[in-house]
């Protein structure tokens, strides 16, 4: 226990750190956690250290799992349904070319400029084609875009893109059986009786009993997280689809979805995002940059090529086309999720990993710093965003007042 106290002691030091240099940077909290994670991993690998950080501890996976399966479940809550209906067109159209094309374009680099066999130049192509809902949404709610409609388009967008990569690799590298059928099916069922028994708790026990809500929203999103991985999926994606489903419950308790961040962000994802960086191993990079550069221009190219044309459809203005389609450009989770199940698989080996882990890597702090420093969008930006407590504490004294 003392070693896992010292370990997790160490990152929280780094996620305060991250936290004041993004602040004082003026970039993204998410983004600067990644790379505060990167120097760590590279500076613990030079001096022989890395072994000490315990990176692929049970617990620090358990808990970077969770903050995963957490911020696409708010992402997801983010999403009325209703509101949704009026960007289908947009979140559909986007989505499906922000997966198709980078996953054609980086399968065909790896295949014809890099050389790799056609088994892992797909596998690279679904693992590039991705976008980062943890990556995006964590920038979303830094800066208040979940709260506007441009912000809910670009989420939509991305979870139809990360949907197709999630598809992608099933029909071509998972079998469709008999787990994947009951994994369906009891996803239809969830669509009808999630949200009554949702209401029901809340109703009769919420205002009585200490945080049954975030007790039964862990409870669903582990539970289907079990049946996720017994199917041959990943356990981010019924999380998505979970936070849809209750967006209507959770836009009529703000406190509660507060409380949810606060765990999410203040506790689980700093966790995921220093691991994420510290994972890149940039000494494999070095030895071979020219791979490392191919795979990720092939990724913004056909990233840029495709979508800010289909953007500039539904968008006028310049500084939201281009945020847009960098945000679309990024990637972290099904990107490192995908080259996994290659490695586990053995449809890429370790150097092919060390590659595209690092593409995906980079590809989530590269566009998101320009974004954010050269294209925000602020005049969609309303208000500045309060802190969770800061706000709770606001409305305390506007109730009081009331009384």
């Amino acid at each position: 226990m003392l070693n896992i106290f010292s370990i997790a002691s160490f990152w929280f030091f780094a996620a305060v750190l991250s936290t004041i240099l993004a602040n004082r940077l003026k970039i993204s909290m998410a983004l600067m956690e990644i790379i505060i994670g990167g120097i760590i991993g590279y500076a613990a690998f030079e001096l022989n250290f890395i072994e000490k950080l315990d990176l692929n501890a049970d617990w620090l996976r358990f808990c970077t799992g969770v903050g995963a399966i957490m911020l696409t479940f708010l992402a997801g809550a983010e999403l009325n349904p209703d509101a949704m209906k009026s960007k289908l067109k947009e979140v559909s159209i986007i989505g499906i070319i922000g997966f198709f094309a980078p996953f054609m374009g980086c399968t065909l680099i790896a295949y014809y400029l890099i050389g790799w066999d056609l088994k892992a130049s797909l596998l690279s192509g679904i693992a590039l084609s991705t976008t980062s809902m943890a990556v995006v949404y964590a920038v979303m709610l830094e800066y208040g875009f979940n709260k506007t409609e441009y912000g809910k388009g670009i989420l939509g967008a991305c979870f139809v893109n990360d949907l197709g990569t999630v598809i992608g690799l099933g029909l071509l590298f998972s079998p469709f059986n008999y787990k994947t059928i009951i994994f369906i099916l009891v996803m239809i069922a969830l669509i009808f009786v999630l949200p009554k028994i949702t209401n029901f708790l809340i109703q009769h026990f919420a205002y009585k009993t200490a945080a049954i809500r975030t007790k039964w929203i862990i409870f669903v999103l582990l539970s289907l997280g079990v049946l996720s991985l017994w199917s041959g999926s990943e356990p981010v994606l019924p999380a998505y689809i979970i936070g849809m489903l209750l967006a209507r419950t959770m836009e009529e308790d703000h406190h509660f979805v507060r409380r949810l961040r606060t765990l999410t962000v203040g506790f689980l994802t700093p966790l995921y995002f220093l691991r994420a960086g510290a994972l890149m191993s940039i000494p494999s990079l070095f030895s071979a940059p020219v791979i490392f550069i191919l795979l990720f221009l092939g990724k913004i190219i056909s990233k840029i090529f495709g979508l800010y044309p289909v953007i500039s459809n539904f968008r006028s203005d310049k500084r939201e086309k281009w945020y847009y389609t960098l945000l679309m450009s990024t990637g972290l989770t099904f990107g490192t999720i995908s080259a996994l199940f290659g490695l586990s698989h053995n449809i890429i080996n370790q150097e092919q990993y060390s590659y595209i882990v690092g593409t995906v890597i980079a590809s989530a702090i590269i566009p998101t710093l320009i974004a954010n420093k050269f294209f925000l969008p602020k005049h969609l930006i309303e208000k500045p965003v309060l802190d969770d407590q800061l706000q709770d504490e606001l409305e305390m004294i506007e109730n009081k007042k009331q009384y």
